[in-house]
């Protein structure tokens, strides 16, 4: 497989300055809430990781190609992990997949095909392929939805949390090019 992710016009990408101005923050606000997303994804969704079987014991990049980190995903049902890299810095991995962050994005809501952007070489797939296909398959199953996900940390707040949540989804999601929600269809472009 190669590293080229090609300049497909209907992926849209991450500005480059937002994406320059990410490179400067810190991560630790990122990974705080990373690893409360993959405590509450295995709590409402606990077919999500327990669907992996053996693969959920192997390590996940996922590679935003137009931002300056990377995810690893541990899958662990009991107790998975999700945090952010500094590009370069992730380590070894069993399976990476890599894309722009609106297909990424695109793939976990259902607006975008995924043999469709492998097959455009939008999106790579390296190592393990039968763990990605596992992977692909349990989101695909769960139809999650990232600002109801989101909504979900909040707890007891959520109510409170939704008008701004759906306001920054909004201006997130036309800054990254797909919407972060299942509700507002697929993408921006």
């Amino acid at each position: 497989m190669t590293n080229r992710v090609s300049e497909h016009p209907s992926i849209p990408r991450f500005p480059r300055s937002g994406a320059a101005a990410l490179g400067f923050a810190p991560l630790l606000p990122l990974n705080l809430a990373a690893g409360r997303l993959a405590t509450s994804l295995a709590r409402r969704h606990p077919a999500l990781f327990e669907r992996l079987g053996e693969q959920a014991g192997k390590n996940f990049v996922i590679d935003p190609t137009d931002m300056p980190f990377v995810f690893r995903l541990a899958p662990q049902p009991q107790a998975p992990r999700l945090r952010a890299e500094r590009r370069g810095s992730a380590g070894a991995w069993d399976a990476r997949i890599a894309g722009p962050l609106a297909a990424l994005i695109g793939l976990v809501h259902g607006a975008y095909d995924g043999d469709a952007l492998f097959f455009s070489r939008d999106l790579v797939i390296e190592g393990d392929t039968a763990a990605v296909l596992a992977l692909r398959n349990a989101i695909d199953n769960e139809e999650l939805d990232l600002v109801e996900e989101g909504l979900a940390l909040f707890g007891p707040f959520a109510a409170l949390a939704a008008l701004p949540a759906s306001r920054l989804a909004t201006l997130v999601g036309g800054l990254a090019g797909v919407a972060l929600t299942r509700r507002s269809g697929g993408s921006f472009a």
